[in-house]
């Protein structure tokens, strides 16, 4: 069937591929962390600040004093938790920031409902009443960018770059390939 000249050219193939393949063999082991060092970076961080004043506000002395519409201020209370929300890169800045956004917003929304309900004439009482204001501050943070971690292997030292701590040892790719 076959030739002993064909089967000798498949087996030289074969032998040939060999080394490819044995390039490509990994095992696994473990090395002793000897030293890890955090990798800092600097990061602008914008975190809301809430400032409150007091101002004279005119208020009717006879009209009646309704209260205003619910609906604007949990309107207000959603949409500034929306806003806020989105404002740090931590989760508690998120968090912080949720917070001071539904409280803000809910104060916007009183505001406007009061606004809506317009005056209508009459003789006016000055009251002196609380605003607040939210007012970004900027500073620079620094974050950990990653860890360079340097590690012993069977005698010999090697450093690498690693996203996270690694603990007492890391795992290591030990590979075989023929000697030249």
């Amino acid at each position: 069937m076959f030739s002993s000249k064909s089967l000798g050219i498949v087996a030289v193939g074969v032998m040939a591929s060999l080394p490819a393949f044995a390039g490509h063999q990994a095992d696994y082991d473990y090395a002793q962390v000897v030293d890890v060092n955090p990798l800092m970076r600097e990061v602008r961080v914008v975190v809301p600040r809430e400032e409150c004043f007091s101002e004279t506000r005119y208020v009717p002395v006879n009209a009646r004093v309704e209260r205003p519409a619910a609906g604007q201020m949990i309107l207000g209370g959603l949409i500034g938790a929306v806003v806020g929300h989105q404002v740090g890169n931590s989760r508690d800045a998120r968090r912080t920031g949720t917070v001071a956004g539904a409280v803000i917003g809910t104060a916007i929304g009183h505001d406007v409902a009061q606004r809506n309900a317009g005056y209508q004439g009459g003789e006016l009482r000055a009251v002196e009443a609380q605003r607040c204001e939210v007012r970004e501050e900027t500073r620079i943070e620094q974050q950990i960018d990653g860890y360079e971690v340097t590690y012993r292997y069977a005698g010999r030292m090697y450093t690498t770059r690693m996203p996270y701590e690694p603990g007492p040892r890391i795992r290591v790719r030990v590979a075989v390939e023929p000697a030249a």
